[in-house]
């Protein structure tokens, strides 16, 4: 038997035989032409092709993973397109007159070697997607058909890297699960992976060859394992391991309908984080509260020009609609660091983490800003919707968002439209926000802790970079303290505090945020049955007599 580390990206066990998918290596040779119009033409009916295969997969991955997951298939559309792409692909015809799948290869690995070499970690991510759109055009010139990482029978995947768009063709009936060499937890292709709930690991540094093709394997997404050819004691222990998750799933069903209430009467509300609407279903199916985070940036980061106010009122006001008086907190535009909307024509910045990013975006584009409160108020009037505004730092921004929301309520009470009156509330991101949350809670409804960023910008650590990985401590007593500092704070302001980052959904941390008196956890809706499990045998008061979080110290 053989034990394999890798960084999981989805939770689960699955045994079954491993498949080793190798991608068709496309051997482009170097060709002297004399007719290079011609050359292009080929060029052009191929982008004309990959548009077509690339729109198949958006369709696709809309019906399995959602919108937001699915718009990687329009950027990759959109890339076909790009100036500097095609450009360089026609001077290489031209000045060279060589064939154009030599143009392409070289253009795809000069682009890829370009963008893996930034600082930031959004356009590192883009070396994956030039690679991704050069392979696919590499093979519709060869004329060979396009391979998938699909099995005959159910089976083990292992890849050194999966592209979007192999991924989101996987048959999900066929893949027990898939293990790639490289890769990070942050790519769109774990993203994928954890809608479409596959166990998967990335980063696991396994031999592709027949050592492992055709073998008996084991993936423990959980502890982020692979063995293979199991020794018989650990296939039982893994089996029962994997029987047990079943098992708990089933029972966690009996938990729908049951008030998020410990055993001592302490009450929690327990809502979902979405992208969109689409991801309504998921928060009905696992019986959430509410909506804690509602990410309005998809709204923007799908679409290739400013979304309308018309086009947003109708989507928040569905949402407010489907979710029949159940509170939906909408997180105003959210972009900058690692989401970036073209159309905004930002500068380049050397530090996009602590650049113009979020509320700082709003508040210099009050036009736009504008347009998306418009909306909101107008669909406040069809349901419970609630504002929440990110990066909050002072006093100061909030007073200016207030000024702005008064100059909108004017216009559309002058224009005799009607709105609602939304709670407004603000996230906790950074240590500013927390040192001054006694002042900044006199000033709104609500607080929602998003601890993705708050940890990032407490410990001086970019998350996404894997380097960091030993050093990146979500369990920091610094980050619990700070919690616990805000919820005191809201307490005091007679306002309630809750949190909405990933943080929320560590059932490790369930217990100690209850005993600081955490009033709400937004999670993935995955998470809500498993959380309520947690609240529901929980007696608050003897946990504290017990066991606080000042002994992580």
């Amino acid at each position: 038997m053989r034990i394999y580390n890798g960084k999981s990206v989805f939770n689960g066990i699955a045994i079954g035989k491993i498949r080793v998918y190798k991608k068709d290596v496309q051997q482009v040779k170097r060709t002297k032409v004399t007719d290079m119009e011609a050359e292009l033409s080929r060029f052009a009916s191929a982008k004309e092709e990959a548009v077509r295969q690339l729109q198949g997969l958006y369709d696709k991955a809309l019906k399995e993973v959602g919108e937001a997951n699915a718009a990687i298939f329009e950027v990759h559309q959109m890339m076909l397109d790009d100036v500097d792409y095609n450009e360089s692909v026609e001077n290489i015809v031209r000045s060279q007159e060589v064939n154009v799948e030599y143009a392409v290869a070289a253009t795809g690995d000069n682009f890829s070697q370009m963008f893996a070499a930034m600082d930031d970690d959004y356009m590192r991510e883009r070396a994956a997607d030039v690679k991704d759109i050069s392979e696919r055009l590499l093979i519709i010139l060869s004329g060979k058909e396009d391979h998938t990482a699909s099995a005959k029978e159910p089976a083990i995947i292992i890849a050194d890297d999966l592209a979007p768009s192999e991924t989101v063709q996987l048959d999900k009936d066929m893949v027990l699960s898939f293990v790639t060499v490289h890769g990070s937890t942050n790519s769109h292709t774990a993203i994928l992976a954890r809608m479409m709930e596959i166990p998967a690991l990335v980063g696991t540094k396994l031999p592709l060859d027949d050592t492992v093709d055709g073998k008996t394997g084991i993936v423990d997404g959980g502890d982020g394992k692979v063995y293979v050819d199991p020794d018989e004691e650990t296939l039982l222990r893994m089996r029962k391991k994997q029987e047990e998750e079943q098992h708990r799933k089933e029972l966690l069903l009996t938990l729908k309908g049951r008030e998020n209430v410990t055993l001592d009467g302490q009450k929690v509300m327990l809502y979902a984080n979405i992208g969109n609407i689409k991801d309504l279903a998921m928060v009905m199916q696992n019986d959430a509260g509410g909506i804690g985070l509602f990410r309005s940036e998809f709204i923007y980061l799908e679409k290739e020009d400013y979304p309308s106010e018309e086009e947003q009122f109708q989507i928040y006001k569905q949402a407010a609609e489907t979710m029949a008086g159940k509170r939906v907190i909408i997180r105003t535009l959210d972009i900058g660091a690692d989401k970036q909307c073209g159309y905004f024509d930002m500068e380049q910045e050397e530090n996009p983490a602590l650049g113009v990013r979020a509320i700082r975006i709003c508040l210099t584009h009050p036009e736009v800003f504008k347009t998306q409160l418009r909306a909101l108020f107008r669909a406040s009037a069809f349901g419970n919707i609630a504002v929440m505004y990110p990066m909050i730092t002072s006093i100061g921004e909030i007073r200016r968002i207030k000024g702005i929301v008064s100059e909108v309520k004017a216009e559309l009470d002058a224009q005799g439209t009607p709105y609602g009156e939304p709670e407004q509330g603000i996230m906790i991101e950074t240590p500013a926000a927390v040192l001054v949350s006694d002042m900044l809670a006199k000033e709104v409804d609500f607080f929602s802790i998003g601890t993705n960023d708050l940890t990032q910008y407490t410990l001086a650590i970019d998350r996404q970079n894997p380097k960091l990985d030993e050093f990146y401590d979500a369990h920091h007593p610094a980050i619990l303290r700070m919690i616990s500092m805000v919820v005191e704070n809201a307490h005091k302001a007679g306002i309630w505090a809750g949190i909405c980052g990933e943080l929320g959904a560590d059932e490790t941390l369930t217990r100690e945020f209850l005993a600081m008196g955490v009033d709400e956890l937004s999670v993935a809706p995955g998470s809500i049955l498993p959380i309520r499990k947690i609240v529901l045998e929980t007696n608050v008061k003897e946990y504290k007599s017990q066991f606080m979080y000042e002994e992580h110290d």
